[in-house]
């Protein structure tokens, strides 16, 4: 029987390829329900997951770690499968602060969010293609084990302001009692507000030192400024607000839900009353993306030693937020079958399922028992590293040596280390000595990560130190020598799968080798350092036997940003953030600057630009720091 998916490449499987995907389409075919396909980097996973979909012919689920990961696969199974169905399905939120309540200091906190209008179509999308048609592919983040309720926008209760338009200054001042504000014209403190003519003053519940004004002409709001609640100084200006409740308590909420209801047969936040709604049990789990597929739908978790550990913590960090808001009083128990599925729910749902990692867990390898399928021979010929072991004694002097080496042929050097202290200190010791290195590790933005690594590729240094290199996703072709020190020490950073990733660092190129320092070898390094001479002499032997010649691979270095060209032809300098606020003329200045930062963001979030968005994001809340700390 013809498939309905087709499938447009350039080329053949070739490598490992071809018997792991007749392997595992056996498997599957004969009803097996779990599957691990170990796949080395660089060994065309994807390609292989495309293969075993055309073959198999069912509507498949490709399940991902993040937004950016589901992004990149996205566009490849679109290439891969241009006339059929590839949808995709993330978290609608470009940004997202859940509501909590935090006890100890009484602290209630609003969900914020920002709702990308077009993933949320791409979301109806992808439903409407999973219910309607059998040739889909819908490539997701783990959100997609959260119920498929109507968004929860923003909080049943709230007051939005905005700059130009008509309301009654009476009227807003009714709003602000209803939302449990008083009228205090002389003592100015957090859940008051005051009148002076046509300006109103509101100090939120939610705020330490700062208050919104309000200025009227007649019925039009005329301006809009937070200030410093003490000095009443104008901090910046704004062209909308949202009021939350000054007091908010069950009955409250609640009410005014009903209200909503029976007004417009609908309200925010509406799926907290499902079960009330639909009659459904206590403890029964929402509707989810699992549950629109065919019952035999094809389920790929990429990265699963990552994606998995993600299934199991949604739930557990869902319920413990919701369950302090139902204790305390915010919400009604039934917002806690709002939730994502427990991980025992999940598997209920998996129907035949295939974790893809380079590095599978414990629970993927028990699952799958007898049908792990591997993919270690690369297309490219490329082989694991060589791994030698040194003695850490004196790791710093003899490390320096071999980066000197290093760079004699030109090539890059990426070193871990265990501690934030131990990258600085590091780097400013080599420095000294004159070798072009830096540090990197998670107090680094997201943009200075970006702008790191490719100053790195470019040649700008040469040697990268930090903590732990697996997250960053240094697939650099120009790193010849990874090493990593303190290697015996056991822990999470050295465990067996962390130093088998880690050694992959070098993995793209010919020349690439890993110097572990230690003074004993530990377990883990010993499971590592094997699994990698295994790897190896499969890559080899494969090589002998076809006539391959390995060679390096070949990676195009993108800038960082992507910018349109002025009318002059040339590209404009990113706008950077300044240490002081001496590089703009005021405040105002900054806050230009945030609101042209925040449209590039949205731009790149909807063209599916996660990690340019993300970068956007730090470069927006470096300047509101600063323009607070400067205010």
């Amino acid at each position: 029987m013809r498939s309905s998916f087709k499938l447009v490449a350039p080329f053949d499987p070739n490598g490992d390829q071809p018997q792991a995907i007749a392997t595992l389409c056996d498997n599957i075919r004969n009803g097996k329900p779990r599957h691990v396909l170990l796949g080395v980097t660089g060994s065309g996973k994807t390609f292989t997951m495309a293969h075993v979909i055309a073959e198999l012919d069912r509507p498949t689920l490709v399940l991902a770690p993040n937004k950016t990961l589901a992004a990149q696969l996205y566009n490849e199974f679109k290439a891969l499968f241009p006339e059929n169905a590839v949808e995709y399905f993330v978290s609608y939120y470009d940004y997202y602060q859940p509501e909590a309540y935090i006890p100890a200091s009484d602290t209630y906190i609003a969900k914020d969010s920002s709702i990308n209008e077009m993933i949320d179509k791409l979301r109806h999308s992808a439903t409407r293609s999973v219910l309607s048609r059998r040739d889909v592919i819908v490539v997701a983040s783990v959100s997609c084990i959260y119920g498929l309720g109507a968004p929860e926008d923003y909080l049943g209760m709230r007051i939005e302001l905005k700059k130009e338009t008509e309301i009654g200054r009476d009227d807003l001042l009714r709003d602000l009692v209803s939302l449990q504000y008083e009228r205090n014209d002389h003592d100015f403190h957090r859940g008051v507000f005051r009148v002076r003519g046509d300006r109103i003053e509101l100090f939120p519940a939610y705020e330490e030192d700062r208050a919104l004004r309000i200025d009227f002409f007649g019925d039009l709001i005329e301006e809009i400024t937070e200030i410093d609640a003490l000095r009443g100084l104008v901090i910046k200006r704004l062209e909308r607000a949202t009021v939350f409740p000054a007091s908010q308590r069950i009955e409250e909420r609640t009410n005014f839900d009903l209200e909503m209801m029976q007004e417009l047969g609908y309200c925010n936040g509406i799926e907290n009353y499902s079960r009330h709604l639909t009659g459904k049990p206590e403890g029964v789990p929402p509707p989810n993306l699992l549950d629109y597929f065919s019952d035999d739908y094809l389920l790929f978790i990429d990265e699963s030693h990552i994606a998995v550990p993600q299934l199991r913590a949604m739930y557990r960090g869902d319920r413990s937020r919701k369950q302090t808001l139902v204790e305390y009083g915010f919400r009604l128990p039934s917002a806690l079958d709002n939730r994502p599925l427990r991980f025992d729910e999940c598997q209920v749902r998996f129907n035949q399922v295939v974790f893809v990692s380079a590095t599978p867990a414990d629970y993927e390898r028990s699952e799958a028992q007898d049908t792990l399928v591997e993919q270690i021979v690369r297309p490219t010929g490329l082989v694991d590293p060589p791994i030698e072991i040194r003695s850490a004694a004196n790791q710093v002097d003899d490390l320096l040596e071999e980066i000197r080496r290093c760079r004699k042929l030109g090539f890059r050097t990426l070193v871990t280390t265990l501690t934030k202290r131990m990258s600085e200190d590091l780097t400013e010791y080599y420095t000294e000595l004159g070798l072009p290195v830096r540090y990197l590790h998670s107090d680094i933005t997201t943009l200075e990560r970006m702008d790191i690594i490719r100053d790195l590729r470019l040649g700008g240094f040469e040697v990268l130190i930090g903590i732990n290199l697996l997250r960053e996703g240094l697939d650099i072709p120009e790193v010849a020598l990874v090493a990593i020190l303190d290697a015996d020490k056991e822990g999470f950073l050295r465990s067996t799968r962390s130093l088998i990733q880690t050694f992959g660092r070098a993995a793209r190129n010919v020349n690439g080798r890993v110097i572990l320092y230690a003074d004993r070898v530990t377990p883990s390094m010993q499971a590592a350092i094997g699994e990698t001479k295994r790897r190896r002499r499969i890559q080899q032997a494969y090589n002998r036997k076809h006539g391959i010649t390995p060679a390096s691979i070949i990676k195009d270095i993108a800038a960082a940003f992507t910018y349109q060209t002025d009318t002059t032809g040339n590209r404009p300098a990113p706008a950077q953030v300044a240490e002081t606020v001496d590089a703009y003329e005021s405040l105002d200045d900054i806050d230009k600057a945030v609101r042209e930062l925040e449209h590039e963001m949205k731009t790149a979030a909807k063209a599916l630009e996660f990690e340019r968005a993300a970068e956007l994001r730090d470069r927006i809340r470096s300047l509101q720091k600063l323009a607070v700390f400067e205010s």
